[in-house]
């Protein structure tokens, strides 16, 4: 006897029960593939994510796009970082002599990505970047 009786959204138990075991399934089979996900950045590696014309000398910019900062500390030099905030993951929002997050007030050296003011403890993660132009092109983590 076929089994006839739906739930409030109209669906039959048998339909609903096969749809949730084949969401289950395909959530298992995601999480077997093991290892962490991407990070952002990851996505952005080898691509222009700005412009040396929007990051002033002696200070910075904020990509929200590519979460990611991209410092000038001296003439020519850029630098990038995660834009995540070590302590909250804050994105960081003010860039001038210090990279800063004002969710609770830690500060970033601008060459380095080190926290100067807590409560963030660890430093920015790192980037490696090169200038082609005006183009500020993503190239990986630093120091791989």
């Amino acid at each position: 006897m076929a089994d006839n009786r739906t739930c409030g959204c109209g669906m039959s138990r048998r339909r609903l029960l096969g749809t949730a075991g084949t969401a289950a399934a395909a959530v298992t089979a995601v999480s077997a593939c093991g290892g962490e996900a991407p990070k952002p950045q990851e996505v952005r590696y080898g691509h222009v994510v700005g412009q040396t014309t929007d990051v002033p000398e002696g200070a910075g910019a904020v990509f929200s796009n590519s979460k990611l900062v991209v410092t000038q500390p001296g003439p020519g030099d850029y630098r990038a970082f995660s834009a995540a905030c070590t302590h909250g993951g804050c994105t960081v929002q003010e860039v001038d002599d210090v990279i800063r997050c004002l969710c609770h007030g830690s500060e970033f050296d601008i060459s380095t990505g080190e926290a100067l003011r807590g409560p963030a403890q660890e430093p920015l993660e790192e980037f490696t970047v090169t200038v082609d132009g005006t183009d500020i092109v993503l190239e990986g983590p630093a120091g791989a």
